[in-house]
């Protein structure tokens, strides 16, 4: 088997409006509804599936739980437009910015939370 890239990763909410609200105004992802009834937040080619906490959908992790995620998303430009938008969301962050090493290699982040708690990670690649 041979992996070549990521189509989507659950996590498990506890408010969906409120967490649909967080990524579409923060993150700009697009909430898609699908089979009528699934949650999900796209961004590229990629998205989030949202599960209800303590109404997950079958299979799910062995113990889902709000607040366990801990993401790293990519996003263009620099990261000082990523701390300046943050700051005028009035999103706190956490950690940051801060020199990392991504899948494609030197990159700087800033660290901040969701609702649930998860933590983010946003990061521009810097070469």
């Amino acid at each position: 088997m041979k992996i070549k890239g990521l189509d989507h990763l659950v996590l498990t909410v506890r408010d969906m409006a409120q967490t649909i609200d967080f990524y579409r105004r923060v993150l700009g992802m697009r909430h898609v509804v699908f089979d009528g009834t699934y949650n999900a937040l796209h961004f590229g080619n990629q998205k989030i599936n949202l599960h209800p906490y303590r109404g997950e959908y079958t299979p799910h992790a062995d113990i889902p739980a709000p607040g366990t995620g801990d993401l790293c998303l990519i996003a263009e430009g620099g990261i000082d437009d990523i701390v300046q938008e943050l700051g005028t969301l009035e999103i706190p962050i956490e950690a940051g910015p801060v020199d990392q090493t991504g899948a494609g290699g030197a990159m700087r982040s800033v660290y901040f939370r969701d609702p649930d708690r998860n933590l983010i990670e946003v990061a521009c690649y810097t070469s």
